[in-house]
């Protein structure tokens, strides 16, 4: 007997909640590409300290994605999730009070602590209340959500910076400028407050997961949940039993680990794509957005945010792509196709610096490269690190795969001022150096989809364990 469509709704509801954190994620990390121009000013950082304030963060985001596994396996994805909306909200307000690096610093280690067990934690909740029929959609309203981060906090940082300053006299551009390094960057950080506070707040009336609740022995609270969660009473009872199969399945196995022997194959996928995510350059382009446009590219810091705004909005409109064929074309096609693309932008924008023949061409190549990115690297390997693992291990090994992939994502955000200011760079590429290394890791990129990466698009994730036995043999 098929149930009201009231399950539907539910399920998107909590999805919905959960997703924040994901915003939070684009918010926290997305800020800073405003902030950075103005704040470096005010402390006159030297390239070595506007990397360290810009990637701080992301060492926090390392460390968040490591506890993350331990605190959602022992106290519930639930509340590892409120502990981020907590620590979202105290980096929001610390953030925006600092007078040295030092303290910039802490409280942006702080906000990485937040993203760090969002980002693992959330995309795995998501992945554990959806149907599998939709849960590549569903997983990937995470990466919208991250992507709506961006897009705020660009539009957020543009309004707070001045918005449009085309048609202004140089007296008040300079009048605005002061106001944005004195205290509008302060400003920019304080922003995110809000929806730290809602994410926080409404988090407490989302459920448990009922895969964790099954894993601690609370098996009535569980089937309540499935209840909501399924269409049916049919479809319920038999995502309990598989539930319960593949936990006494893994119970026999005593030792098995994220590190077991017969785990290491998907942890190695699981790491690798998640290292190749960041390294392909996408954070290298939204850190420094503002600053490519600005230095590169030759806006002013100004008009700079408002070409920033542009790169939010093109990244938004992919997801959204990417979310309607994740489930329809299948994880595998989506990410090669966009890698591919990803490599044809990044190029096109290496060259265009390289000849130096800036201008719309340049525009455009980093434009490719950040739709090919939301339509591909971007959604897909959260959903795939979503559901790639087997219950028992979830935790651990995806908390692995996350945190690798902050470091790299910290690596790049620390060395892409210093690698774009080497003579070098200067000397010998014309600036476009970075860009050159990220179309080749690009390629990289698609040489291992094509031969590592399973299809995993329809399958329950108790089917997993079957697939990963097939690719194996």
């Amino acid at each position: 007997m098929e149930k009201p469509t009231n399950y539907k709704r539910f399920i998107l509801g909590i999805t919905v909640v959960a997703t924040l954190g994901g915003l939070l994620f684009g918010y926290d990390t997305g800020v800073i590409g405003g902030s950075q121009l103005y704040f470096t000013e005010y402390f006159n950082f030297s390239k070595g300290e506007q990397g360290w304030a810009v990637s701080s963060a992301l060492y926090g985001c390392l460390i968040g994605a490591l506890i993350a596994g331990y605190v959602s396996s022992k106290y519930s994805r639930k509340y590892s999730l409120i502990l981020s909306g907590f620590l979202f909200a105290i980096s929001a307000w610390g953030s925006g009070i600092p007078e040295s690096l030092t303290m910039l610093v802490i409280f942006r280690i702080i906000g990485g602590l937040g993203v760090g067990i969002a980002s693992m934690t959330a995309p795995m909740y998501i992945a554990e209340v959806a149907p599998p029929k939709e849960r590549g959609r569903l997983v990937s309203y995470y990466q919208l959500a991250i992507v709506i981060g961006f897009f705020v906090v660009f539009l957020a940082t543009y309004i707070i910076g001045g918005g449009d300053t085309s048609s202004l006299s140089p007296e008040v551009l300079e009048q605005i400028h002061d106001h944005n390094v004195t205290r509008g960057w302060r400003i920019m950080f304080w922003s995110e407050l809000v929806p730290a506070l809602a994410f926080f707040i409404l988090l407490f009336f989302v459920p448990h997961s009922p895969r964790w609740l099954m894993m601690r022995g609370r098996k009535e609270e569980a089937k309540v949940v499935l209840a909501k969660v399924t269409s049916s009473e049919e479809e319920a009872e038999r995502e309990f039993s598989e539930i319960q199969e593949s936990i006494d399945r893994e119970s026999k196995e005593l030792k098995i680990t994220a590190f077991s022997k017969s785990m290491l194959y998907v942890l190695f996928i699981g790491v690798t794509l998640s290292i190749l995510q960041q390294v392909t350059g996408i954070n290298a382009i939204l850190y420094y957005g503002a600053e490519i446009f600005s230095n590169a590219l030759g806006y002013g810091p100004e008009d700079a945010l408002k070409q920033q705004l542009l790169l939010g909005a093109v990244n938004l409109v992919f997801t959204f792509v990417a979310i309607y064929q994740v489930d329809k074309w299948g994880r595998k096609p989506l990410l090669i196709v966009g890698t591919i693309g990803m490599f044809l932008g990044i190029g096109t924008l290496g060259f265009s610096i390289y000849l130096n023949q800036l201008g719309i061409i340049s525009l455009l190549g980093m434009l490719t490269f950040i739709a090919s990115f939301a339509l591909s690297m971007g959604p897909v390997t959260w959903v795939l690190l979503s559901e790639i693992f087997p219950n028992k291990v979830r935790s651990t090994a995806m908390s692995v795969a996350v945190a690798a992939q902050w470091l790299f994502n910290a690596i790049v955000a620390n060395t892409f001022p210093i690698i774009n200011g080497s003579e070098t760079n200067t000397n010998v590429f014309n600036g476009a150096l970075p860009y050159f290394i990220f179309a080749g890791l690009c390629i990289v990129t698609v040489v291992f989809v094509w031969k590592f990466i399973p299809e995993t698009k329809g399958k329950t994730l108790e089917e997993m364990d079957d697939l990963w036995v097939k690719e194996k043999s």
